[in-house]
């Protein structure tokens, strides 16, 4: 029996699971679900390892990841490093068809979402209990994320990362009356800001609250066990999101199935406020490059949100020492530093380089992508994944689907909420 796309992504059975171990030799006795190998990070390095990339192979990044190769093997002579790298389009199934055979990659790069699923089955190796020391120069919401409830360990050097800051349209703020120089600072004056445009036939709002939103207001999300975020805490946000729609204070087409996103809506002018990483200033270059000179960027109100790429290391690598050790290569400081350079927008996984702004910017000559960088950089000590890794598309389809029936009037928030609860704990694990 061979894994599946949704068997990786939404849980995986017990016979799977067994599958797995025997394909990668592991015996699948560890109860915790970890699998700490045989590396040991020290002594002299020698052979060769193969380490796996997502869509990075390219004009602007194949020349940064051929000299870092290079200058790890000059360090270490007798080492090999076999570079691949695979499309963007079908990664998932990729990287299923390589734990399938027991193939993966020595170094693999892998969201926390994957990194999950081959660490319920011991085919990552647990980064903790391979170099506990080493973690505390890592970005604590990205450590996190490599962390999964009922699974000891940590399963992924946070590599590039990215969030979200405020994008204001200052022309439409001044014509509601707003300035940026006031900018929200939480949910609350945020709703008061959008029903103030709203009077002046300004839209602010362009998408329904979602578990961001009820996270920020306090609200548990997933206790450990099941989904638990219909409270009624949660349902007030939802409903004040309710009177917000009711009022005409959001596009009509927010609830719409063709709604196109927040960022397009404020490319198009229909918005005047959205949320996106510092490469937002490529995107209004190349869609809406009129848009740049009265655009201007605030820090979230919001717990800033946690994109992440890491490197994870394969338990059963034949030549688990190397491996290790160029992981941790990859995902140093000076290392991630130049390459957040040529990835403009997003930052490193290391404390050090978001301690440093200046190091990150340097290179950058648009000074609203500089002051974004800035805003995110300072930001990445308190960024985190709002949605627990058990929280599938699926469910993220069917809670908004509820919502949207609340922001209607056709269901109560505490209705909307219940039924998305009941939807998830009932698929948690299919």
């Amino acid at each position: 029996m061979k894994l599946t796309r949704r068997s990786l992504l939404m849980g995986l059975s017990v016979t799977t699971a067994a599958t797995l171990s025997a394909c990668t030799g592991s015996t699948g006795s560890n109860s915790s679900g970890s699998n700490t190998g045989a590396a040991s990070g020290s002594g002299e390095l020698s052979g060769e390892i193969t380490f796996q990339t997502w869509s990075l192979k390219d004009d602007r990044f194949t020349p940064y990841f051929e000299n870092l190769i290079k200058s790890f093997q000059d360090d270490n002579p007798g080492t090999t490093i076999n570079w691949i790298d695979q499309p963007g389009d079908g990664y998932e199934e990729k990287v299923l068809q390589q734990a399938n055979s027991g193939e993966l990659p020595d170094v693999i790069n892998l969201p926390e979402g994957f990194a999950y699923k081959l660490a319920q089955v011991s085919q990552v190796l647990d980064l903790k209990a391979a170099d506990a020391d080493l973690l505390s120069s890592y970005v604590q919401g990205g450590l996190d994320a490599y962390t999964y409830d009922g699974i000891e360990g940590v399963y992924g050097y946070p590599w590039y990362l990215g969030t979200d800051v405020c994008w204001w349209n200052t022309e439409m703020l001044e014509q509601a009356g707003l300035s940026i120089d006031d900018a929200p600072t939480d949910l609350d004056s945020y709703i008061d800001w959008c029903t103030t445009a709203a009077q002046k036939g300004v839209y602010l709002a362009s998408t329904m609250p979602g578990l961001t939103e009820i996270s920020d207001y306090g609200v548990d999300i997933f206790n450990g066990e099941e989904f638990a975020f219909n409270t009624d805490q949660a349902a007030e946000i939802v409903s004040r999101y309710a009177e917000l729609y009711e009022i005409g204070a959001m596009p009509a087409e927010v609830l719409n199935d063709d709604y196109a996103g927040n960022a397009t809506m404020y490319t198009q002018e229909k918005v005047g406020y959205t949320t996106a990483t510092g490469s937002f200033v490529t995107q209004l270059t190349n869609d809406a490059p009129t848009l740049l000179d009265k655009t201007d960027c605030s820090a979230r109100f919001t717990t800033p949100p946690l994109y992440i790429q890491g490197i994870s290391v394969a338990a059963n690598s034949a030549n688990p020492d190397l491996a290790l050790a160029f992981a941790q290569y990859v995902t140093n400081n000076d290392n991630q530093v130049e390459f957040v350079k040529i990835a403009q927008g997003f930052m490193p996984g290391t404390l050090e380089g978001n301690e440093d702004p200046d190091a990150l910017t340097e290179d950058i000559s648009d000074p609203l992508m500089k002051k974004a960088v800035e805003l995110a950089a300072a930001a990445m000590s308190s960024a985190e994944t709002v949605k627990p890794i058990q929280y599938t598309d699926d469910m993220d389809t069917y809670t908004q689907q509820q919502i949207a029936l609340a922001m209607k009037g056709d269901i109560s928030a505490k209705e909307a909420l219940d039924a998305a609860v009941q939807y998830c704990n009932e698929n948690l694990n299919v």
